[in-house]
């Protein structure tokens, strides 16, 4: 067994179903192991690196296992830089095999040379150069330990070609896994008791708690028992945007969104009425606090922060009750320690919630047109709505369908998740990810919002989605231009133009032209009647779709987005208001 043949057995009995990557000339030897080493993991050959990294950083969001992507040396290593970053930052487990020069070649000249640990060590978890093919198996496990133990993230380990032709030598060398490493977290950190009985006695006295879930609560795999505590506490939830899905959006605990991006007034309401927030697996970064406004500096509030983190405790508030710990192991422990006698009464405090609650849904209904053309990105969503599927997972670009999506959309089920790639905001994530978010769910129908920018970043992997037969139905918000950045500049004044905006603007084009190049079935939609029938022809489809929908830019009437509706004058929680934006 040579060295490759040895990390695709470990990738296998490690539980990897799928390795997303790209052919290149360093990874020869790797492929002839998926060919030949017997249940070896799928591989699905991707466009580009950087779509490889996005399929495999959606699968970990929806599994829990790691993703596992491989590239080639020099410029296949460069381009795969942005998906570690994001995983990483976003702490999602996911490992990325470097296929790099051999080792006789480093420090000469040759081609495609670049130094792998010092290119990825600051925005990955872990980096580790393969010395020996006898340390192949160590440094294996220890990617998988990284990646999924602790706080997770992605971990990346470059394999010099010359080492995966190697024979692995039959003594001492164990080709042995670590089966709690199979999925994240590996090891749920569990908090300390003086913790929990001192953030409890504290909520126990509160009269108008309120829970904050944060990603941290998705990636724990803690849904379950945010709803079971927040049930027994008679506690209402809000959720920053990848909290989003922590709690069913039907239930009567489940207030809404908060922050900049999609808010909802009501749950801002909530948080700034609130006399106690329990801010769970969220960093209070700037986004969830409004830029450090909520709770607002000096508020009366008392703070609960839970985070697996240590260090993002207290970073940006003074807490007043710390706690560091697994989200799920802390929902549960928090749960264990309510006496069985106890019996909340918050009944007031959630009734004025809902109450503020039914009053923006109903507002919203009346405000979405149904005849308007171009059609409004609002109307987009409450129409999927409306004939998504049971579940269904949900893949969204950074950009324009980001508030509207995050604000509208609404999962009455359990399963369903909304991703987004929040943390630095890459484009050209969604159509890549539908593909993940498949492999790692393929009973559940995926479906992508994207815009002009991300299609033409990531539409090469349109052949990856004809090719495999992925059941995507993708939808494109063309509105020509890169919408968000227009929108900001005239929020901003600062274009050069007379409508303040400069350098933004695409030609127009019908792109479901661009699907029926791949053999994908596509609609041209200008209409909302076109868009109605077109959803319904989709999700009757078991193919790839993909949907152009004309959409008014979001340049021309400002998205929910806190920060710009301040900046134009508008009070972003009076409906009132914002039915003249």
């Amino acid at each position: 067994m040579n060295g490759a043949a040895a990390l695709v057995k470990m990738l296998s009995d490690y539980g990897v179903e799928v390795v997303f990557g790209v052919p290149g000339d360093t990874n020869v030897a790797l492929y002839g192991a998926l060919k030949s080493v017997e249940g070896a993991p799928r591989h699905v050959l991707c466009r580009d690196e950087r779509s490889a990294l996005f399929m495999a950083d959606c699968y970990a969001r929806l599994s829990g296992k790691p993703g596992v992507a491989e590239v080639p040396s020099g410029a296949g290593a460069m381009y795969a830089l942005p998906g570690v970053a994001e995983a990483n930052k976003s702490s999602v487990p996911v490992i990325l095999l470097v296929n790099d020069i051999p080792r006789a070649g480093v420090g000469r000249g040759t081609l495609t040379e670049l130094p792998i640990s010092e290119l990825f060590r600051p925005v990955a978890k872990h980096v580790e150069t393969l010395p020996s093919v006898a340390k192949l198996p160590e440094i294996v496990r220890r990617a998988f330990r990284h990646a999924t133990a602790g706080c997770p993230g992605a971990t990346v380990l470059a394999l010099p070609e010359d080492l995966l032709y190697e024979e692995m030598p039959e003594e001492n060398v164990s080709l042995h896994v670590e089966p709690q490493c199979r999925v994240a977290p590996s090891y749920r950190v569990r908090p300390q008791p003086e913790a929990i009985a001192a953030a409890m006695a504290a909520l126990l006295e509160s009269r108008k708690p309120l829970i904050v879930a944060g990603g941290g609560v998705n990636r724990s795999g803690a849904s379950a028992a945010l709803t079971a505590f927040a049930e027994r506490m008679h506690v209402p939830v809000v959720t920053t945007i990848t909290g989003q899905g922590a709690v069913r959006d039907d239930h009567r605990l489940s207030i809404g969104i908060i922050g900049d991006n999609g808010f909802h007034p009501h749950a801002l309401w909530a948080q700034e009425n609130a006399d106690l927030i329990v801010y769970i697996g969220c960093r209070m970064g700037s986004v969830a606090t409004m830029n450090w406004q909520r709770p607002a500096p000096g508020a009366r509030c008392r703070i609960v922060q839970v985070d697996l983190d240590p260090e993002a405790i207290a970073n940006t508030y003074e807490i007043d009750f710390p706690i560091s710990g697994d989200a799920r192991a802390v929902l549960e422990a928090m749960l264990d320690a309510v006496d069985p006698d106890y019996r909340a009464d918050r009944t007031s405090w959630v009734d004025d919630i809902n109450a503020r609650r039914r009053e923006f849904w109903e507002h919203a209904a009346s405000m979405v047109e149904r005849e308007a053309a171009p059609i409004r990105p609002e109307f987009v969503i409450e129409t999927l709505n409306r004939h998504l599927p049971t579940p269904c997972n949900v893949i969204s670009d950074a950009g324009t369908p980001t508030p509207y999506s995050t604000r509208f959309l609404k999962f009455r089920d359990d399963r369903s998740r909304l991703v987004i790639p929040r943390f630095f905001g890459g484009l050209g994530y969604a159509i890549p990810a539908v593909i993940g978010a498949y492999y790692a769910a393929p009973d559940v129908r995926p479906v992508g919002l994207f815009g002009d920018g991300s299609l033409g970043m990531s539409a090469g992997e349109l052949e990856t989605l004809s090719r495999l037969n992925i059941p995507a139905v993708l939808i494109h918000f063309n509105n020509a231009c890169f919408g968000w950045i227009k929108a900001l500049q005239r929020v901003t004044s600062t274009g050069r133009e007379n409508d303040g905006t400069f350098s933004v603007d695409f030609n127009a084009y019908s792109m479901d032209r661009l699907a029926d190049v791949y053999g994908i079935r596509s609609f041209r939609v200008e209409t909302p009647e076109e868009f109605e029938s077109a959803l319904v022809a989709a999700f009757g489809h078991d193919g790839p779709c993909f949907i152009d929908v004309v959409v008014e830019s979001i340049a021309n009437r400002l998205p929910p987005v806190y920060s710009w509706l301040q900046k134009t004058g508008v009070n972003p929680v009076a409906l009132e208001e914002m039915a003249s934006v």
